[in-house]
């Protein structure tokens, strides 16, 4: 499996597999963060790239946005659809805008599955002038015992997969990756300002039923046989008492089109 997340389509066109525990159990992106996109882009027509079930979508729309989705993985735009969001169905990389032009092209833990010079070269040309390319993401960080049982377990189940972060990696040192391979897909697709990297924390209280019920969202598990995710649960139950507490971080990288 390849370790550039745009190329592993089939991990990225997954998720429509848990489109309703998907829904119910990714938490919502700060307000504070919706707002800083908002105050940056010169209007509210919003494109939302890789929008899954519509969380940050419906977001937008309650903050007076119209917005439209573009989502490649077919479950997952007909749940998006049942909650009242127009979405059209393709990667956004070959999407076809049919001369539609936006405020603001934003992706709520999506822009890891889209080229990112290509993406942004995408974006710069839907873009008005002055509009906003936001891409965000949560990064989370499980106590340690709940992090080393999940490392332990995937690694029973898919030994070597480039997508379990090693034992000692920290999650924000992967998504500041992220951030920077989005960044310098930006510089090289030019026609923007220089993006700007900016971060909100916050925190939530999970019991141990509520962050299993999360679990089976996460990359590559959608594609687990169910003897193997329920490996991962078992492990991943035994280490949590009744509840934790878990530090969240909503990381952005936020840029506006020139010209």
């Amino acid at each position: 499996m390849t370790k550039v997340p745009h190329e592993a389509r089939q991990v990225a066109e997954s998720f429509g597999a848990n489109a309703e525990r998907y829904d119910r159990t990714r938490p919502t992106y700060p307000d504070a963060l919706i707002e800083r996109v908002l105050a940056a882009s010169p209007g509210r027509a919003v494109l939302d790239v890789g929008c899954g079930t519509g969380i940050a979508a419906r977001q937008f729309q309650a903050a007076g946005c119209t917005v439209l989705a573009v989502e490649p993985d077919q479950r997952m735009a007909e749940f998006a659809r049942r909650g009242g969001l127009a979405v059209e169905v393709a990667t956004f990389e070959e999407w076809d805008a049919a001369g539609r032009e936006f405020d603001a092209v934003v992706a709520g833990t999506a822009w890891h599955w889209v080229d990112p010079v290509a993406g942004a070269v995408k974006a710069r040309r839907l873009l008005r002038p002055g509009g906003v390319l936001a891409a965000f993401w949560h990064v989370f960080v499980p106590p340690p015992e709940v992090s080393s049982a999940f490392v332990a377990a995937c690694e029973d189940v898919m030994p070597g997969s480039p997508f379990i972060l090693p034992p000692t990696a920290s999650p924000h040192d992967a998504y500041r990756a992220m951030a920077t391979k989005t960044t310098d897909g930006i510089l090289a697709a030019g026609g923007f300002t220089a993006p700007e990297q900016w971060t909100f924390d916050w925190e939530r209280t999970y019991t141990r039923d509520e962050w299993l019920d999360q679990i089976p969202t996460q990359g590559v598990l959608n594609l687990l046989p169910p003897d193997k995710l329920a490996h991962i649960l078992t492990t991943v139950g035994n280490a949590i008492d009744d509840e934790f507490r878990m530090p969240y971080t909503a990381t952005a990288v936020t840029a506006t089109r020139t010209g």
